[in-house]
């Protein structure tokens, strides 16, 4: 992945390190910066110190403290903890970590489509009124709110569509026994790779615009079992045969995705912070997980 020359290392606090913020630290830590974040278990903050990322534990409940001098020399905060009932954790009162951190240039939340609710298959763009009608989009919408009020920097809203990449595609899913095709006609959606989720974080910071949404986003939506049909062919594999909507045994939370259904238009991460997705597609992403195993 490219990253952009001009952009001065700096110090990235991630609320919620996980698998994007993780695989975006790397990048960072290769170029001198400096990477801190949190994680819900001791297991999780190990994991991290052995990729030399600084570890805090922090269980996102309202409630939760940091040690505050850790937001000293902070430069860029991404936020990536779900929103509970209460809302986000990392804005919590309590934790007044903006007041600490007097060198903060840029903030980013990664929130989801999912405060658009179902638009029918329809295009949809960041400009257009969000209308969530599920509980987890009317927290994320709740929270993008937020984060945009909670001054100190300038704050860009990322809604990142299905995030997949190495050990997490449809791949790994088939190499498993996991891959299921859910069969629901007309149902469509975008995906985005991980490390081009990576490239748009860094294209921001390099313009921060605060209160700008930007939805992140491949080029391609299409049904889930366009994606597992194609990596079954690229391992050689059967696909698993189609399940019914109706009668397949999903969690509450895949049964509030499956019924929603859009298409993000993507010519704001494109015009305004000049992305050139490496992987535009599922295919090329896919090709290119295959590629790094050999």
């Amino acid at each position: 992945m490219p990253f952009p020359s001009n952009l001065a290392p700096g110090h990235l606090f991630c609320f919620g390190a996980g698998y994007t913020c993780h695989r975006l630290a790397q990048r960072l830590l290769n170029q001198g910066w400096r990477v801190s974040g949190t994680t819900r278990s001791d297991d999780g903050a190990d994991i991290l110190r052995q990729d030399g990322i600084e570890a805090s534990l922090f269980g996102g409940v309202s409630g939760d403290t940091l040690d505050k001098r850790a937001f000293a020399d902070v430069t860029h905060v991404i936020g990536s903890i779900p929103p509970g009932p209460e809302g986000d954790p990392a804005l919590a009162a309590e934790l007044d970590w903006v007041s600490h951190a007097p060198s903060l240039r840029w903030v980013g939340y990664l929130s989801t489509p999912a405060v658009y609710g179902d638009r029918g298959g329809a295009l949809v763009h960041e400009d257009d009124d969000p209308n969530p009608g599920s509980t987890r989009g009317k927290r994320r919408l709740a929270a993008e709110r937020a984060w945009v009020d909670n001054k100190g920097a300038p704050v860009q809203v990322f809604r990142l569509s299905g995030i997949y990449g190495p050990g997490r595609s449809a791949i790994d899913q088939l190499r498993s026994g996991k891959a299921r095709i859910i069969d629901k006609p007309g149902q469509v959606f975008n995906r985005i790779h991980v490390d081009d989720i990576g490239t748009i974080l860094l294209a921001s910071m390099q313009r921060p615009n605060h209160g700008q949404i930007y939805n992140v986003a491949d080029d391609e939506a299409c049904p889930s079992g366009d994606v597992i049909r194609y990596a079954a062919a690229l391992l050689g594999m059967e696909p698993p045969e189609p399940i019914p909507f109706d009668s397949a045994e999903l969690s509450p939370m895949a049964r509030s995705f499956y019924s929603e259904c859009k298409r993000l238009d993507t010519g704001r991460i494109k015009s305004e912070l000049g992305v050139k997705l490496a992987y535009p597609t599922y295919r090329e992403g896919l090709q290119s997980i295959l590629q790094s195993e050999l």
